[in-house]
């Protein structure tokens, strides 16, 4: 691989598939669920195992060094600091970072919404049964009308009052609808609310900025193109002395490594929490995965965000409307500024989805099926091309 991350120097262009020569798939339409891993994916993650199996705990400076890479890529997709971010294991990990780190009082509220990813509700719940803090749910049907329709929704659930803080992801696992995220920032504010946002359906796909956000968790194994067990919290340095360390670990306070290196007395069991994100990170991480992440992000950089967009979307474009004369029922918005890299549908009355799922992926067509909605999600290597051999294969599977 070369130093660019890029094997034999290839760059990546979007519509060719180059990078993924092992992908049996003719059209993979899953990226919404789990990212097939390229290869400078594997061949980072190979070069990074072949360095550590050499050189055992003398690999550990080019492993920091690693982190400390990706971290500042992160930071840079984000639009904040490397300081800013956190390196956890999971959407779910920086999730319940922040529902167990808010010191709650009792009669706090949290503002939900119904329809959502468990990843964004369960840790939400827990900590509300831990603190005495009230749940309230705010539908999604008004988002999928209008956005004015669905703020209108959150409005009447802020004006309840003591709401802390509200949870929402960027774009909807099931239908894949994008929220308006900046206007809910400025919502919540407007209400002394912070605002958390789970990305894992839209970073690596959607334009984000962590904008008005106070919190941001993603994962990497889906739009990023990165392996599992590489995710990321961003915290607002403004929101940082609202968290209280309940998780954290032995590697989370200051100069937490002194005692291992810089010989005896070293060993302080009341070193302070870091005020940084990275307190997050409180025992061994997953350096494997990040180094595969760190060639994906690369690859990824060679790639105009914009265009990798308008190329997804041309592509769905070119799904939607032959697969609702066909009968199904498009999840999609109809406005722009609501779409994502998904396209949903409902089958036909009288089409088990299940097994309309199971015939396309024997086609060579992967999808999903989350609650019963059949979800195409491709990426930049997804050629237009594609499209007539899918719409055959939805033909053949029906």
């Amino acid at each position: 691989m070369t130093a660019q991350g890029h094997p034999s120097g290839a760059i990546p262009s979007i519509g060719a598939r180059t990078h993924f020569p092992k992908l049996t798939s003719f059209a993979y339409l899953n990226h919404a669920s789990q990212a097939p891993l390229s290869a400078p994916v594997c061949d980072a993650i190979a070069a990074r195992v072949d360095l550590m199996a050499r050189e055992g705990t003398g690999a550990f400076p080019a492993v920091s060094a690693g982190l400390d890479r990706v971290r500042a890529q992160l930071a840079a997709l984000l639009g904040a600091a490397p300081d800013e971010v956190g390196l956890v294991s999971s959407t779910t990990t920086g999730v319940l970072h922040v529902a167990y780190g808010l010191a709650w009082a009792p009669g706090d509220r949290v503002v939900l919404f119904d329809g959502e990813f468990p990843a964004n509700v369960t840790p939400w719940l827990r900590a509300a049964e831990t603190f005495g803090v009230e749940p309230v749910f705010v539908p999604l049907e008004p988002f999928h009308r209008s956005h004015d329709e669905g703020l209108a929704a959150v409005d009447a659930a802020l004006e309840g009052g003591r709401v802390r803080l509200v949870a929402v992801s960027a774009v909807q696992y099931r239908s894949g609808l994008r929220m308006p995220v900046e206007a809910l920032a400025a919502r919540a504010h407007a209400h002394g609310a912070a605002l958390f946002v789970d990305v894992a359906q839209a970073l690596g796909m959607v334009p984000f900025e962590v904008g008005g956000a106070d919190f941001v968790a993603g994962s990497s194994h889906k739009w990023l193109l990165g392996p599992e067990a590489a995710g990321l919290l961003y915290i607002a340095p403004s929101r940082l002395a609202e968290l209280v360390p309940r998780l954290a670990g032995w590697a989370s306070v200051e100069h937490a490594f002194d005692f291992l290196s810089l010989g005896p007395g070293r060993l302080d069991y009341a070193r302070p929490v870091r005020r940084r994100a990275d307190f997050v990170e409180g025992a061994g991480r997953a350096t494997l995965a990040y180094a595969g992440l760190e060639a994906a992000l690369t690859m990824l950089s060679a790639l105009d965000p914009a265009a990798v967009f308008a190329h997804v979307g041309a592509y769905l474009d070119r799904l939607e409307r032959p697969l609702t004369e066909r009968g199904f029922r498009s999840l999609r918005t109809p406005f722009p500024e609501g779409r994502s890299g998904i396209l949903a549908l409902e089958p036909p009355l009288g089409v088990d989805g299940p097994a309309l799922q199971a015939a396309l992926t024997a086609r060579g067509v992967a999808c999903s099926l989350p609650d019963g909605a059949l979800r195409l999600s491709p990426h930049y290597a997804n050629a237009l091309e594609e499209v007539p051999e899918v719409l055959a294969a939805f033909d053949a599977a029906v």
